[in-house]
């Protein structure tokens, strides 16, 4: 079995995260750009740095929800803070190639 480390812990993070759709444009929250770091220390502590579309976006509630429920059980994860923060602010430029296809951005 393989001792989770810092690193894999951050890669299985992003997996996860990759499982967690705006439910408005039906892309992942990875592939959106909606997230800006996940720091892990040794400890297994989680600090995840995201962002949403807008500041009152309406869906705020279950993309939180969804955060929290795909980070549940990832091995070497031991606790987690979510930041949700605004600077800079999100703009379509965050989005990674799959996420500009999946909007039909060329």
């Amino acid at each position: 079995m393989d001792i989770p480390t810092s690193e894999n812990t951050r890669a299985l993070i992003a997996e996860a995260l990759r499982h967690v759709y705006d439910p408005e444009l039906g892309v992942n929250v990875i592939d959106l750009g909606l997230v800006y770091a996940i720091d892990v220390n040794a400890n297994g502590h989680a600090t995840i740095d995201m962002t949403l579309t807008t500041p009152g976006c309406p869906m705020h509630e279950a993309l939180s929800d969804g955060v929290e429920a795909a980070l549940q059980g990832i091995p070497g994860l031991t606790s987690r803070e979510i930041h949700l923060i605004w600077e800079p602010p999100w703009d379509p430029s965050r989005m990674t190639e799959e996420g500009r296809r999946l909007l039909g951005f060329n």
